[in-house]
């Protein structure tokens, strides 16, 4: 379905061409779990050019870093948390990307580690969240979006 990641070896250490920054990075366990999920929403029809990777926002004072954000007619969309395969998908994670979306305030949370996956629907209305079985339609939603703006 997908081709892996461009690697290469530079001075002894190995990395991984991220399509999004454009550039080499280093080739650390969660970086791998990132570039895999890349290439996996790039073929579900995201395109590169919505993705933002490891973006700064602040978070009760603090600098921290979500790993991917996926942008829709200009505003976050989507937050996906990536952890190396050892880390389990816990309420922890959960908790750390619900951290990030105080700010952000997306619709949309994905949680992985390469081998899990969880896509959360964030209800504002209801202060709940739902889990969904697959990742939202990029496509349908840029349409609804695209739709309602001409009205």
């Amino acid at each position: 379905m997908e081709n892996g990641p461009i690697i290469r070896e530079c001075e002894g250490r190995q990395e991984v061409f991220d399509p999004v920054r454009r550039r080499w990075v280093a080739l650390t366990p969660e970086e791998w779990v990132r570039q895999h999920t890349i290439l996996r929403l790039q073929a579900a029809g995201y395109p590169l050019e919505v993705m933002q990777v490891e973006g700064a926002i602040e978070v009760n004072g603090m600098s921290r870093r979500c790993d991917i954000v996926v942008y829709c007619s200009g505003q976050p969309w989507m937050i996906v948390e990536c952890k190396k395969n050892e880390i389990p998908i816990t309420q922890k994670v959960c908790d750390q990307a619900c951290r990030y979306n105080t700010v952000l305030q997306v619709p949309y949370l994905v949680l992985t580690n390469g081998r899990q996956q969880v896509v959360i629907e964030v209800d504002y209305v209801n202060g709940r969240l739902k889990q969904l079985s697959a990742l939202p339609s990029f496509e349908k939603n840029v349409k609804s979006v695209s739709q309602k703006q001409h009205f």
